[in-house]
């Protein structure tokens, strides 16, 4: 079954966020969207720099009623003993939940077993629990959160303009497009 407009799976866990540890579950995440940032391991090179230019852009992804969740395999105190020597990781805001029993990284289908770490992946969740966006990287390559950003927004506009849909390089106020039999051939 594809992962895209299905409900997240049901989960648990304790995440490090603004100096306390705290239980995230699949219902804390109804009635907003949500963001899912799986990353490989904390104390290593691509996902600090991925995390740090998520916390620099969390603000605009709050104005939209977004929160962000990172999620690695380590525990909640490897996340915590992260964020008090990593300066860019000082920066994060937002839940950093931990996955030990690698149970979510293998909901959203990111694991690699061999290892016990997940894959790059990226989900955007809507208000309901369902995924309305999948992107997974090879973890040598990072992720940047402008583009994030614009496709949240995308996904939002088409949330509460059903029978538009966004082109490539859509940005909030350009023009969108509405799928009939007039418009085949001609863009």
């Amino acid at each position: 079954m594809p992962i895209i407009n299905s409900q997240v799976k049901p989960f648990k866990a304790t995440a490090y966020h603004n100096g306390e540890f705290t239980t995230v579950t699949d219902e804390s995440l109804k009635g907003k969207w949500s963001v899912f940032v799986f990353y490989p391991a904390d104390f290593t090179f691509v996902c600090p720099t991925e995390l740090g230019d998520l916390a620099d852009r969390y603000e605009e992804f709050k104005k939209l009623g977004v929160e962000i969740y990172s999620v690695s395999t380590d525990t909640h105190f490897t996340h915590k003993a992260w964020h008090d020597t990593s300066d860019t990781i000082q920066k994060i805001k937002y839940p950093m939940l931990a996955d030990p029993t690698l149970a979510i990284s293998r909901n959203f289908d990111v694991l690699i077993e061999e290892e016990g770490l997940a894959l790059r992946g990226t989900f955007v969740i809507n208000p309901e629990g369902e995924i309305k966006l999948c992107e997974v990287h090879d973890n040598g390559i990072g992720r940047d959160a402008g583009e994030l950003l614009r496709k949240v927004q995308a996904a939002q506009y088409i949330a509460k303009n059903p029978g538009q849909v966004c082109p490539a390089k859509w940005t909030p106020g350009a023009e969108t497009l509405t799928p009939s039999l007039d418009l085949i051939g001609k863009i």
